[in-house]
């Protein structure tokens, strides 16, 4: 979406939670916590959506990505 809110466009689209995104310093990515394999995990995909890539697999639960610089 832009700053003003328009453009919404919804990136997902699962049955899965899918929370607390954060978009990389270079706004090509978003990194976020989901459920989709029934445990919450960080996954980064495309700003268009595309590329979903699971970045960890523990039994823990992991919340809250950000980027480091």
């Amino acid at each position: 979406m832009r700053s003003d809110g328009t453009e919404v466009r919804q990136l997902t689209n699962n049955t899965a939670e899918d929370w607390s995104p954060n978009w990389s310093p270079d706004g090509r990515s978003l990194v976020f916590a989901s459920n989709r394999h029934g445990n919450f995990d960080i996954f980064v995909m495309r700003a268009d959506g595309s590329e979903v890539s699971q970045v960890t697999d523990s039994p823990q639960v992991d919340w809250y990505p950000n980027w480091s610089p």
